[in-house]
Protein backbone atom coordinates (compact mmCIF):
# COMPACT_ATOMS: atom_id res chain seq x y z
CA UNK A 1 0.00 0.00 0.00
CA UNK A 2 1.26 3.40 -0.58
CA UNK A 3 0.01 7.14 0.09
CA UNK A 4 -1.33 9.60 -2.44
CA UNK A 5 2.20 11.13 -2.99
CA UNK A 6 4.20 8.20 -3.08
CA UNK A 7 1.48 6.86 -5.80
CA UNK A 8 2.37 10.92 -7.29
CA UNK A 9 5.86 10.50 -7.43
CA UNK A 10 6.46 6.96 -8.53
CA UNK A 11 3.62 8.14 -11.88
CA UNK A 12 5.91 10.95 -12.11
CA UNK A 13 9.11 8.93 -12.17
CA UNK A 14 7.79 6.15 -14.46
CA UNK A 15 7.44 8.83 -17.20
CA UNK A 16 11.26 9.63 -16.84
CA UNK A 17 13.77 7.97 -19.46
CA UNK A 18 14.86 4.83 -18.07
CA UNK A 19 18.29 6.45 -16.95
CA UNK A 20 16.49 8.55 -15.50
CA UNK A 21 14.39 6.55 -13.35
CA UNK A 22 17.12 4.71 -12.45
CA UNK A 23 18.64 7.45 -11.01
CA UNK A 24 15.57 8.10 -9.11
CA UNK A 25 15.81 4.47 -8.00
CA UNK A 26 19.19 4.41 -6.77
CA UNK A 27 18.49 7.43 -4.08
CA UNK A 28 15.67 6.13 -2.68
CA UNK A 29 17.39 2.43 -2.43
CA UNK A 30 20.09 4.62 -0.71
CA UNK A 31 18.77 6.41 1.38
CA UNK A 32 16.31 3.67 2.57
CA UNK A 33 19.89 1.61 3.12
CA UNK A 34 20.67 4.34 4.98
CA UNK A 35 17.88 4.87 7.15
CA UNK A 36 18.31 1.07 8.21
CA UNK A 37 21.69 1.18 9.31
CA UNK A 38 20.90 4.48 11.29
CA UNK A 39 18.32 2.42 13.17
CA UNK A 40 20.16 -0.82 13.74
CA UNK A 41 23.31 1.36 15.26
CA UNK A 42 21.08 3.14 17.33
CA UNK A 43 19.15 0.40 18.42
CA UNK A 44 23.12 -0.91 19.38
CA UNK A 45 24.02 2.25 21.22
CA UNK A 46 20.96 1.97 24.05
CA UNK A 47 22.53 0.72 26.38
CA UNK A 48 26.12 2.61 26.73
CA UNK A 49 23.92 5.64 26.11
CA UNK A 50 21.83 4.48 29.34
CA UNK A 51 25.11 3.55 31.07
CA UNK A 52 26.79 7.14 30.04
CA UNK A 53 23.34 8.94 31.50
CA UNK A 54 23.32 6.93 34.67
CA UNK A 55 26.78 7.99 35.17
CA UNK A 56 26.21 11.47 34.76
CA UNK A 57 23.39 11.48 37.30
CA UNK A 58 25.66 9.89 39.16
CA UNK A 59 28.06 12.30 39.54
CA UNK A 60 25.69 14.82 39.35
CA UNK A 61 24.69 14.01 42.93
CA UNK A 62 27.50 13.74 44.36
CA UNK A 63 28.34 16.93 43.23
CA UNK A 64 31.15 16.43 40.90
CA UNK A 65 29.59 18.52 38.33
CA UNK A 66 29.48 21.85 37.63
CA UNK A 67 27.52 24.40 35.27
CA UNK A 68 28.19 25.13 31.49
CA UNK A 69 27.94 27.75 29.29
CA UNK A 70 25.67 30.82 29.75
CA UNK A 71 22.39 29.19 29.90
CA UNK A 72 22.65 27.27 32.70
CA UNK A 73 20.25 27.53 35.33
CA UNK A 74 22.64 27.61 38.20
CA UNK A 75 24.44 30.82 36.93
Amino acid sequence: MTTPLLDKAFAKASALPADQQDAIAELVLGELASEERWERQFEKSQDTLEALADAALAEDAHGRTRPCGSGSARN
